[in-house]
């Protein structure tokens, strides 16, 4: 059992217990995040919170008691939320705790994050959906990058809400200057933010100082303790009650006479009788019903989950999206966005991923790196790849059109992850950075009607195949005159490569021209293949084609320069005119002075020497 909730709800439990459960029902949800630097005390602080608003079971008051070792104090608040075992040996937070509480005036969910700057991805995690964001300062300290760092990421997810607490003012005597000294440090650098709340509170988690209860220790300060701030804050206006977005979830048709479409109400509100728009069909209707587990009702809005009917039978299914025609979000399948790396395997450039976007899914892939940011120094700096924990702004570019809007107007229309559709893990997290210019219906429809606009892409890059095959694509060409020995040089090189465990192909050139040899020899070489040709190949007009098709640092030219003599003798019938021997090859061999053997190993030194093979 709890160890205190407050007397009215303690009668109300004795008295009615479904009261009660309806009261809290009813109560406002506000979800908060604890951030801060290592050891300013983000545990403690929450441990505080739970402990004095009595939402701490007895059976784990007792355990954190006996795990208590601070010298002086009975308990050490943090082991409250510091539950893992790694966490409570180094005295840090690794992973993303949640806790839930609830007082007479609302009812909380609390997320602590971990500081450190490896566990960003966990900290962006934790503060996705919150409203409010609790920044610790060390009062010893200061501001410290990490807390500018914090702030920063604070208002990338678009928190509204900043709370800095000032925390260890017990270590300063209380001072009301270095309070107010940390305020305006903190303020500076906020203004650049878009963060359009922010508050200070001097605290001491350890103390309970200016926590639950005000504090003799601070007359100098008149404002709010932080639960008074948690609970009296104005969260109402951070939902998007003006854009109203139906991302249809499920369509719930279990007769011939129902057909309902089943979703969130991310944003705005509705009301029966109200015309709606579909999309992406662009299709019109009017809402008939709206249809809750409790029956139908006249009107909704955000957050409520309900099932619309509508008047008219319109084809729209899982991913679409029902909106108001005079509110339109924007439509496309190119746009920037904020994005949080968060997989050990970086951003490959060359390969595409899955977009999970309100309930649909749609392959993109991440065109261009405008910049990453430095999470020391704060500094946009050019970046060719992202790794974990890495902050960008990215250009995607989707196989089909979505609907959206900008994040810092609608968080759930304007946010999506990323997902590696060949492990189906999340790799990235990002925040869509949405255009200044105005769409109308016309033009939203014909970019929804145009189709595809991504290029065909392999979901396997180059970079995967090095991994998984040990070895990047190549072609070798062997070039030389006829019965210069480059057929059995190329099937012998195809047998040395197979027993070194790699893949290689000779491409057969029976009854096809160079062009399609060409072609041939770029398919196996995009799949990663060591591809072997000695179609002939005269004149230099037709190896630099090759060159340009399919890249110089793919292509390993090498001479056959047998002695024309011994070529006429053993061919006497070819034609030798026009021959144009090759002015720079990659490698010359010649297979009248060199053993077939040393021939191949020239050739898989020369591989190795270009990476081609993994060693």
């Amino acid at each position: 059992m709890c160890s205190a909730p407050t007397v009215p709800e303690r009668d109300l439990i004795a008295q009615d217990i479904h009261a009660y459960l309806d009261r809290y029902r009813n109560k406002e949800l506000l979800r908060f995040v604890a951030v801060g630097s290592v050891d300013d005390g983000k545990s403690t602080l929450i441990g505080r919170l739970l402990h004095d608003t009595g939402m701490v079971y007895q059976d784990q008051l007792e355990s954190v008691k006996r795990a208590s070792n601070i010298e002086g104090e009975e308990i050490d608040f943090s082991l409250f939320t510091d539950g893992l075992r790694a966490e409570r040996e180094q005295g840090i937070t690794i992973d993303v705790a949640y806790r839930y509480f609830a007082t007479e005036k609302r009812k909380f969910i609390i997320a602590d994050t971990p500081g450190h700057i490896q566990y960003t991805r966990n900290m962006v995690t934790g503060a996705s959906t919150a409203n409010v964001a609790l920044i610790l300062i060390d009062a010893r300290l200061g501001v410290l990058q990490q807390s500018r760092r914090h702030a920063f990421i604070a208002s990338l997810l678009g928190i509204p809400h900043l709370a800095v607490c000032v925390n260890k003012m017990d270590l300063v005597g209380y001072d009301q200057q270095v309070f107010e000294r940390i305020c305006r440090d903190f303020r500076e650098f906020s203004d650049t933010l878009t963060i359009p709340d922010v508050s200070f509170f001097p605290v001491s988690a350890l103390k309970g100082v200016n926590i639950v209860e005000p504090s003799e220790k601070t007359e100098w300060y008149d404002g709010p303790n932080v639960l008074e701030y948690l609970e009296t804050v104005e969260i109402s206006e951070d939902w998007n009650t003006e854009s109203f977005r139906f991302p249809i979830q499920y369509v719930i048709r279990p007769n011939l006479n129902y057909r309902g479409f089943a979703a969130q109400i991310v944003s705005g509100s509705i009301e029966k009788g109200d015309e709606v728009l579909s999309l992406p069909s662009g299709k019109t209707s009017t809402v008939e019903s709206i249809d809750t587990f409790d029956g139908s009702i006249g009107s909704a809005y955000t957050p409520q989950s309900v099932v619309i009917r509508l008047a008219d039978e319109i084809d729209s299914s899982r991913g679409d999206m029902l909106v108001k025609k005079s509110d339109l979000p924007h439509v496309g399948r190119d746009f920037d966005a904020h994005m949080v790396w968060m997989s050990e395997t970086p951003l490959d450039l060359q390969k595409s991923y899955l977009i999970k976007h309100t309930t649909q899914a749609v392959r993109a892939q991440v065109t261009k790196i405008h910049w990453a940011k430095n999470m020391d120094t704060l500094e946009e700096e050019p970046a060719t790849t992202l790794e974990l924990n890495d902050v960008a702004k990215v250009n995607m570019d989707c196989h089909r059109a979505i609907f959206f809007d900008d994040y810092g107007q609608n968080r759930a229309t304007g946010a999506f992850i990323l997902i590696d559709s060949l492990t189906n893990a999340t790799v990235a997290s990002g925040m869509i950075v949405g255009p200044e210019t105005h769409q109308d219906l016309d033009d939203a429809l014909k970019e929804l009607r145009a189709g595809s606009g991504l290029q065909p892409k392999t979901q396997v890059s180059p970079k995967e195949r090095l991994e998984k095959m040990g070895q990047r694509g190549a072609t070798i060409w062997l070039t030389g005159l006829p019965g210069s020995g480059r057929w059995s040089l190329a099937y012998a090189l195809e047998r040395r490569l197979f027993d070194l465990g790699r893949t290689a192909t000779v491409v057969d050139p029976t009854n096809e021209d160079l062009r399609s040899i060409i072609s041939a020899a770029k398919a196996c070489t995009d799949a990663g293949l060591v591809t072997i040709c000695a179609f002939p190949s005269y004149h230099k007009e037709d190896r630099d084609n090759l060159r340009e098709r399919l890249g110089d640092d793919r292509v390993i030219q090498v001479y056959v320069n047998t002695d024309e003599k011994l070529c006429r003798e053993r061919r006497p019938d070819a034609d030798f005119s026009g021959f144009e021997a090759p002015q720079n090859p990659d490698l010359v061999v010649a297979l009248d002075q060199v053993r077939l053997d040393k021939a191949i190993e020239f050739i898989v030194e020369a591989l190795e020497k270009r990476g081609q093979l993994k060693v």
